[in-house]
């Protein structure tokens, strides 16, 4: 028998080394422990899982945890393994021996959670066994991770997601609680309807990810404006590079290493073990830079991860939003980097349309690539355009941000978009940015007279801009739904939804003025900062050393470093220099388990720095 604790407060102290709740964790622990069901929207790092683990210890039977990704549930086991929990997984990678082993634990009451992932549960063989611990009283709480996957028209859909509404008949009684880190309106109401929450109590926590650094580019050389980035900020850190092809990801992360930098790539495309073994080193390495499509990425653990990047144009803000989140777990600062182009706007619109779903899937497809297109061209706060977008509103600009650290200048485009957008109707709506914009400003191109444009009367009347300025002009049109890219794929722009209220004058816009090249971000006084605390010398020697050690371990064991300690642990310990196993135990992050584990040898460390300084 594992043993058993007086309550939440003292599971989250002895097992996982923490001295309070944060949010809405003690509130959502409590309704399930009631046994009433929850849905949980809190961002990612903003500790979901302990909304389910630490009922787990406490109720009087197993947890199952549904889980959409093997390389998820085995680093979850693993780190509740370190802590002394008793927990498996049943999934593909285990022999059959293996996986009867687990099943019996679950049966004799050797475990309190198991984690399978959705197609298993749904099988009939794995259904009998929840009625056998359901006919015992041992079947306690049902967590479904990730429960966004249950959206049919969202970036991470999985269709056995939504067949999981079936516990609710089958299991009438046992609590359940679903939980994701992204969800507008629109999928939260997806994941109520398909999972039969109908009743459930909501938890929605703040999405906003303060530590997180918001950064958009015009995209003019992207792997050059990534390199530039990374080498003056994040040289040497962990990080995710995103494109939106296969192609791109490996001519990127071929790029980057022949530049110096230990960069790996990861797609649908390469055979399963590869990805397996990418996957382990971004988990296990230090400095690891990731380049991968969006195969990679939902559940990663990985505490440390300085920054995520976007080459290429997300498909919605939703996607952003949990991209980017995969930043900075660890509360410390991060930074999300994106570069976007007019080809990134044309090449997404053609992705959408050519999609499954019927008008009313695509239209909503839309709506939400037009908001991300009014984050990327944003004048004002770029965390509350991205709030907003959720729902949640924030007071006062950010100042962490490119667009506050760098107030942008607006002035009236009204003119300029109605120039735009008559040139656009006068050549027929069929030609892209570039012809347009030679006609404004007059470009007696071979093309241009042998298509008597030179004869039109927007011909020639936009010179007051270059073509950096009218290209920006463009972007923003499509941005606020003025121009539309043509969705049968021949690059052409036509015009949107209230584009004749501008062009008559009855509707003002405003705009954005680009600089052509903008300097990097400010450090500025934001609620954020861009890079770690900077530790003295000395101190930085002594943090090496605890990595170091960390490493050691981690290999000994087989397991990420960061399961052992996270970093902003080891610096808490540089911190308070405890002497004794009882100070140690007061380190946040430090529970009973690793303190037994480990304790002595981190001790051992830091008794060896506090003497050294002593001579």
């Amino acid at each position: 028998m594992t043993r058993r604790y007086s309550g939440p407060l003292d599971v989250l102290r002895t097992v996982f080394g923490y001295d309070a709740f944060k949010g809405h964790q003690e509130a959502v622990i409590e309704a399930v422990m009631a046994g009433d069901d929850a849905l949980v929207l809190m961002p990612t790092g903003g500790g979901k899982s302990l909304c389910y683990q630490v009922p787990a210890l406490l109720m009087p039977g197993l947890t199952v945890v549904v889980s959409p990704l093997i390389a998820l549930m085995q680093d979850q086991v693993t780190a509740l393994e370190v802590l002394g929990v008793r927990a498996a997984f049943l999934n593909s990678t285990l022999e059959p021996a293996e996986a009867h082993a687990v099943q019996r634990d679950a049966v004799d009451g050797r475990l309190d959670l198991l984690y399978v992932a959705p197609e298993r549960l749904l099988t009939e063989p794995f259904l009998a066994l929840l009625d056998v611990l359901r006919s015992g009283g041992r079947l306690s709480l049902f967590a479904i991770d990730e429960a966004h996957c249950v959206s049919q028209w969202g970036h991470d859909f999985r269709p056995e997601y939504i067949r999981l509404g079936m516990l609710a008949e089958r299991y009438p009684g046992v609590p359940r609680i679903a939980l994701t880190a992204t969800a507008d309106g629109r999928t939260r109401e997806e994941i109520v309807e398909r999972l039969r929450l109908e009743d459930a109590k909501r938890f929605v926590a703040s999405f906003d990810r303060p530590n997180i650094r918001y950064r958009v580019v015009e995209k003019t050389e992207a792997k050059a404006q990534f390199l530039e980035f990374y080498g003056g900020r994040h040289a040497g850190e962990s990080g995710i590079v995103y494109c939106l092809s296969r192609k791109g990801v490996d001519a990127t992360a071929t790029w980057l290493r022949s530049r110096g930098v230990t960069a790996l790539a990861y797609h649908a495309g390469l055979e399963a073990e590869q990805r397996r073994e990418r996957q382990e080193r971004f988990l296990r390495d230090d400095g690891v830079v990731m380049v991968a499509t969006v195969a990679f990425g939902m559940g990663i653990d990985k505490p440390d991860v300085r920054f995520v990047a976007h080459l290429d144009l997300p498909k919605s803000l939703e996607g952003y939003y949990q991209e980017t989140g995969r930043a900075g777990r660890d509360g410390e600062p991060a930074e999300a980097f994106m570069t976007y182009g007019l080809q990134d706007v044309v090449q997404v619109t053609r992705l959408l349309e050519s999609g499954g779903g019927d008008e009313r899937h695509r239209r909503a497809e839309r709506q939400r690539l037009e908001a991300l297109l009014a984050y990327c061209e944003t004048p004002g706060c770029r965390r509350q355009a991205l709030l907003a977008y959720f729902g949640e509103e924030l007071q006062d600009p950010c100042g962490n941000c490119d667009t506050c650290l760098e107030p942008v200048e607006t002035f009236d485009g009204t003119v300029a978009a109605q120039k735009l957008l008559s040139t656009a109707v006068r050549t027929g709506q069929r030609f892209g940015a570039g012809h347009l914009i030679d006609v404004l400003l007059g470009n007696e191109t071979d093309r241009m007279k042998s298509l008597r444009h030179d004869g039109l009367s927007t011909f020639g009347i936009g010179t007051e801009l270059d073509v950096a300025g009218w290209r920006s002009v463009v972007r923003q049109l499509l941005a606020n739904g003025h121009l539309v890219p043509d969705p049968d794929g021949f690059g052409g722009l036509r015009l949107g939804p209230g584009a004749g209220d501008v062009l008559r004058g009855d509707v003002k816009v405003v705009m954005r003025r680009d600089r052509l090249r903008r300097k990097a971000a400010r450090s500025g006084r934001g609620r954020g900062a861009t890079s770690a605390p900077i530790l003295s010398p000395e101190d930085e020697g002594l943090f090496q050393e605890l990595r170091a050690l960390r490493a050691e371990i981690a290999k000994d064991q087989g397991i990420p470093p960061y399961v052992v300690f996270h970093d902003k642990t080891l610096r808490e310990m540089i911190s308070a220099m405890p002497a004794t196993r009882a100070e140690l135990a007061r380190v946040s992050g430090v529970g009973a388990a690793k303190l037994e584990r480990y304790g002595a040898r981190f001790l051992s460390v830091l008794t060896a720095a506090r003497e050294s300084a002593g001579n």
